[in-house]
């Protein structure tokens, strides 16, 4: 179906949440993409539609509505998962204030927005500050009861699981053609590298990028768009944040997160993640050659030439 007029979102905003009257609408990009930086799924769901609406009182809110019975499904499960979550982080995350059935099937979604602006990588500093905060958000996502996901029937992966997944992704991708043999053979070094990949899945975000993570005096406010939550590889979490931000900020981020974690992270978490935002790459190239979108294939056929460039006699 057609996307919906944020007007007609805004609609649907007002009877899911009682009292709601709206002042001012304006859309949003969908979420739950992935992100080619990160890591995250670009073949994910993006058949949601999404609006920011104004009430009279100046409060902000998000609406969400999907269009197929598979984007609804999904939403059904991360808020499912959203909600078991009250108590357990030391941020916000959006939860639905209230739901309303659509016509065509599924159900609209509302939540508040979120205050706080994107966090900034390339700008953080070592130290006791924000960097730290974030190693510790992201330890707080990683302990998480797995069994929060399973009851939310989201994906669940063993490490053996994660790894063949990830070798599927590699010979796929191999078979477009598009991926410079020096890089396709480091790929494939760094998956047969068994011993790498023995770790301890956990919850992983699966979508954390710098505008998922919201900044809110000084500290770290809000985590949002849920939509790739799984249980599966750590390193997956910090494929962003080992691309982009400076060496010594990665470093204290990575010293508060294993202070702070449950479980020792493992010897290669670094390794993966670095691996992960790479395959990334990957995965945008399968989603051009999927949907046919030639300018996504090229898009990609150049970051792979500029990768394997960057690359070059660096150990995976």
């Amino acid at each position: 179906m057609p996307a919906r007029n944020p007007l007609v979102l805004a609609a649907l905003a007002s009877v899911a949440v009682p009292g709601l009257v709206p002042v001012a609408a304006r859309a949003q990009p969908a979420g739950g993409g992935g992100s080619i930086e990160t890591g995250g799924d670009p073949e994910g769901p993006a058949d949601v539609d999404v609006a920011e609406v104004e009430d009279e009182l100046g409060r902000r809110w998000v609406v969400r509505a999907p269009r197929t019975p598979a984007a609804a499904a999904l939403l059904e499960q991360e808020w499912r998962f959203l909600g078991t979550l009250t108590g357990r982080l030391p941020f916000s995350v959006p939860l639905v204030a209230g739901t309303v059935p659509l016509a065509e099937g599924g159900r609209a979604g509302v939540h508040r927005a979120l205050e706080g602006r994107p966090i900034a990588p390339s700008s953080l500093r070592p130290g006791p500050g924000l960097a730290a905060a974030l190693g510790r958000a992201l330890a707080a996502i990683h302990d998480l009861p797995t069994r929060l996901a399973e009851d939310a029937e989201l994906p669940v992966y063993t490490a053996a699981e994660y790894r063949r997944r990830r070798l599927a992704e590699v010979d796929r991708a191999a078979g477009t053609g598009h991926v410079p043999p020096g890089l396709l053979a480091r790929w494939e070094r760094a998956l047969e590298e068994v011993g790498a990949w023995r770790f301890t899945p956990c919850v992983v975000h699966g979508d954390l990028a710098a505008e998922n993570v919201l900044v809110n005096q000084a500290k770290i406010g809000a985590v949002v768009e849920w939509g790739q939550v799984r249980v599966a590889d750590p390193a997956d979490d910090l494929a962003w944040l080992v691309a982009e931000a400076p060496e010594a900020a990665t470093e204290s981020v990575l010293e508060a997160y294993a202070h702070t974690r449950q479980d020792a992270p493992d010897r290669d978490l670094v390794r993966r993640a670095r691996l992960s935002g790479e395959l990334a790459v990957a995965r945008w190239l399968l989603h051009g050659v999927t949907t046919g979108e030639e300018n996504v294939v090229g898009d990609a056929v150049s970051m792979l030439a500029e990768l394997e460039a960057s690359v070059a006699g660096v150990p995976w």
